[in-house]
């Protein structure tokens, strides 16, 4: 084993922003070689000169092929004699499932949480969805489970492109999020109020506000289907105001859901880069660089 700096690895899949995340912690960067055969196996071929610290960076989103791609790497690392082993996941899959609604249903938040921790030493994550818990550690038991928010980086942004918005949460979830986006610059904010009907079905409802001829900015964690998203933006165009736009930190946005919102009148939609995506503008990587480097000196 060499002494030399910790060593930062991803897949194809994300090494964009990885290698920049390599780039301003000033370490060497690698991509894991990965080729999947006809069954769906994959064969992976990780670095062989390996330091004592190796950052694994990989958005989980499409988690389930991802999953097991962690753990070969994580093992064998391990088995080639690295002693600590990070984990960089800006998007952390299976956090929703967090309580069995129902007889049988399986809570995957907690399963999915000592998986990862029986593989990394310390997890990294953002904005997570954590709604009946206030720690990552909770899902994820091990000391150094951290999970940051995109909030700063995300009002910078904002600052920059609008002259006078208005932030709106597009449920009570969201709130969080939107109160603190808004906190950074003053920012006013209002959340509406959503009733899920089904997975592909709410209704919103909007608080009293004076939205004619404002810069509205729909503001959440996640977009997944859109849904709630949409059902936001058709409520606020009655009040016409001047523009009506998405700004979420992971951006799923399954199937035709993009399209759906442009339908709606949405003129722009912007999202972190914590998932690559077509909307992506707001680097995460001095965010991860911060955490990373503050987990690094521990």
């Amino acid at each position: 084993m060499s002494t030399k700096l910790p060593l930062l690895i991803s897949f194809s899949d994300y090494q964009q922003q990885a290698k920049v995340l390599a780039m301003v912690c000033g370490i060497p960067y690698e991509t894991i070689q990965l080729h999947h055969f006809p069954d769906g196996e994959s064969q992976l071929i990780l670095p062989v000169d390996l330091p004592e610290t190796v950052i694994v960076c990989r958005s989980l989103n499409d988690p389930n092929s991802k999953l097991i791609e962690l753990m070969l790497t994580a093992q064998s690392l391990r088995q080639n004699g690295v002693e600590r082993i990070i984990l960089v996941a800006p998007y952390l899959c299976y956090m929703r499932q967090d309580k069995a609604f129902h007889p049988g249903e399986v809570v995957s938040q907690t399963i999915i949480g000592r998986f990862l921790a029986g593989l990394f030493d310390a997890v990294i994550t953002v904005d997570t969805h954590l709604h009946r818990i206030s720690e990552l550690r909770e899902a994820i038991p091990i000391e150094n489970a951290v999970n940051i928010n995109a909030t700063q980086p995300m009002a910078n942004f904002i600052e920059t492109r609008f002259n006078n918005p208005l932030l709106l949460g597009p449920d009570g979830e969201s709130e969080q999020w939107v109160k603190d986006i808004a906190t950074h610059f003053g920012f006013d904010y209002a959340v509406a109020q959503k009733q899920r009907l089904g997975d592909h079905k709410v209704l919103v409802t909007l608080p009293e506000r004076a939205y004619s001829g404002r810069d509205i900015i729909i503001v959440d964690d996640v977009a997944s289907t859109g849904k709630t998203l949409l059902e936001a933006a058709k409520q606020l165009m009655p009040y016409q105001p001047a523009s009506v736009s998405i700004l979420v930190s992971h951006a799923l946005f399954m199937d035709d859901a993009i399209e759906q919102l442009n339908a709606a009148g949405i003129q722009h939609i912007y999202s972190c880069d914590s998932i690559p995506h077509p909307t992506n503008t707001v680097s995460l990587a001095n965010l991860l660089a911060n955490a990373l480097q503050d987990v690094l000196r521990h």
